[in-house]
Order: C-alpha cells, then structure tokens, then sequence
C-alpha cells in the first residue's frame, strides 16, 4: 500500500503562483508514476499532469500547457506541482495519484493509477 498526502493549496488571487506537493509513504521501494488530477464543483475529474518515475517523462493537459511544471524527488518521495498565472477557473480540488509502473511510463488515465490522496484545495479568486 502507498499513502498519499498533499498539500500546498489554498486561496490565491488571479495571477499567482501555487506549488503543490504529494509526500508518498508505506510501500514506496518499488518504482512509481505519479500524476495531479483536479476536479471543479459539478465537474467530473480531470488529468492535469503526470511524470514517469524516472522523471524523464512528463505529460501536461493541453488546456494548462504553459503554466505548468510536474516534477518529483525521489529521495524524498515527494512529486510536485507548480501552477502559474492561475486563473479562476483553476479552482479544484487538486489529486496526487499514484502507479506502480516502468520507470519510463506516464499513465494520463485516472482509471490507471492504483493510489490516490485525499485531495488540496486550491482556490482562486479574480
């Protein structure tokens, strides 16, 4: 079992600048995709990024390209997100997810990845 925790969100005006983290725990020796889902009120789930264990490989939403950076520590066991220029319609609740995977593969499907967190909001007001 992997645990996931984020944190980092909270309430940020139009135009600045977020960076959330996901801290893994439990069984994390075997190696792992990991990726940002985000889901709005009333809205169904939505990838946002994913990077592939080695770190070698990231993905972006086509939507958010440009204003974000996926990367991760694996000393640490923490991924990140970094999120610029935030626009109101970023409000969401924000997801780290988990995969156990190849060190090169970037899963984009939620119905991939096996772990999730609880979930950081992110709020953002124009």
């Amino acid at each position: 079992q992997v645990q996931l925790v984020e944190s980092g969100g909270g309430l940020v005006r139009a135009g600045g600048s977020l960076r959330l983290s996901c801290a893994a725990s439990g069984r994390t020796g075997r190696t792992y995709a990991m990726g940002w889902f985000r889901q709005a009120p009333g809205k169904e789930r939505e990838f946002v990024a994913a990077i592939s264990w080695s770190g070698g490989s990231t993905r972006y939403a086509d939507s958010l390209k440009g204003r974000l950076t996926i990367s991760r520590d694996n000393a640490k066991n923490t991924v990140y997100l970094q999120i610029n220029s935030l626009k109101p319609e970023d409000t969401a609740v924000y997801y780290c997810a988990a995969r156990g995977s190849s060190i090169y593969y970037v899963p984009l499907s939620s119905n991939e990845y096996d772990y999730w967190g609880q979930g950081t909001q992110v709020t953002v007001s124009s």
